[in-house]
């Protein structure tokens, strides 16, 4: 029995090493372990143990098992289902990628809304795994970031508009996409578990391309126009929510619509000062003589980025922090007497080209 054991724990751990050497990586501790019990069987764990960091077809995966492909195909498919593994069709076939934590198999166990699993056990897990010392550093305190930031669109300046490229408007991105999916806020989604929900609207985070085909064949999203992903941009813009996309500038993946109470990552930033998506190359300014001092920018800043502060004339005018400010635009629109204009970075930032390239970049930084 005991060496059943230790094979066992060998195998999860196998599983664990192989999470932790991802781009974004996983880094190992004991919650981490606790969330891989849950999500893995035992056959699953050892098959996620072998992947290499390409996609491989079902032979290649075989080999590296000693598994049976009939068998394996099976093993597969329960994992794919559970978002733990990517089938990517290729011609008359499929390859297979494993999942990564985030932006992985975190999302898609919470946009299952009928699973089998304690969604409740698996929220307070997570929860404790995403705090725990070091965690979203390793995994998003590098230089490129996980996601990056759409400005609102209504707040370019006229000078400027001509010079926004079609990467930095949302609204390009979905057109550009010709449709995706609509799937369930993973986050809002684990905190309504966790009993710290906003009453936001959760079926609101759009995913994009090959990446919508898979969710929408797995079941976890339903299929959206172009008109229907902008009128879901729309309604989150009016909102008032951030934008946060994948941080590449062709065939982003997706596009979250995100609360600084419930997303990842804006709590990130909020609770420990780490930044997972890349500011937009957008900053607000204040025009100080329209400003009435009536505090909604710092209301809506959900990474409270913005602080009232009195003058020495007896006013009170909002102050910018822009070490921390992503430039979404929520504060200027919000803005009741347009006193918060948005302008350019000094420097703008290019996203990688695609997500190779993002991967390429993220291992690099992190020396695999």
């Amino acid at each position: 029995m005991g060496h059943i054991i230790n094979s066992k724990e060998e195998i999860y751990n196998a599983l664990a090493e192989r999470l932790s050497k991802t781009p974004e990586g996983a880094p190992i501790n004991e919650h981490l372990m606790a969330i891989l019990h849950r999500l893995y069987t035992d056959n699953e764990a050892l098959v996620g143990s072998k992947f290499s960091s390409i996609p491989m077809p079902l032979k290649k995966i075989s080999d590296l098992t000693d598994i049976e492909e009939t068998e394996l195909k099976i093993i597969l498919d329960g994992m794919s289902d559970k978002g733990l593994v990517l089938d990517i069709p290729r011609k008359d076939t499929f390859y297979y990628m494993l999942t990564p934590m985030l932006v992985g198999f975190f999302e898609y166990t919470f946009m299952r809304t009928g699973s089998q699993l304690d969604l409740k056990e698996l929220a307070e897990l997570f929860e404790t795994y995403f705090h725990s010392p070091g965690v979203m550093k390793e995994i998003a305190g590098m230089d490129t970031k996980v996601m990056r930031t759409l400005i609102y669109e209504n707040v370019i300046p006229l000078a400027v508009e001509t010079e926004v490229l079609d990467y930095e408007k949302a609204t390009e991105v979905i057109r550009q996409s010709g449709g995706g999916a609509i799937t369930t806020c993973a986050c809002r989604h684990e905190a309504s578990h966790l009993g710290t929900a906003c009453d936001a609207p959760t079926e609101v985070c759009i995913s994009l391309g090959g990446a919508a085909e898979w969710i929408v064949r797995k079941g976890l999203g339903k299929p959206a126009t172009v008109e229907d992903l902008l009128n879901v941009l729309k309604q989150t813009q009016e909102l008032g929510l951030v934008h946060l996309c994948d941080n590449v500038m062709n065939k982003p993946t997706y596009i979250c619509n995100c609360c600084g109470c419930c997303c990842k990552v804006l709590r990130g930033i909020n609770e420990q000062q780490v930044f997972a998506t890349h500011p937009s190359n957008f900053i607000p300014s204040l025009e100080s003589e329209g400003c009435v001092g009536c505090g909604i920018c710092e209301e809506k800043c959900h990474i409270h980025a913005i602080t009232m502060t009195n003058q020495e004339d007896g006013t009170v005018i909002p102050i910018i922090n822009h070490e921390v400010c992503i430039g979404c635009g929520v504060c200027s629109q919000a803005c009741p007497s347009e006193s918060l204009v948005m302008s350019r970075r000094s420097e703008i930032a290019i996203p990688p080209e695609n997500i190779k390239e993002k991967f390429r970049r993220m291992a690099a930084e992190k020396g695999r």
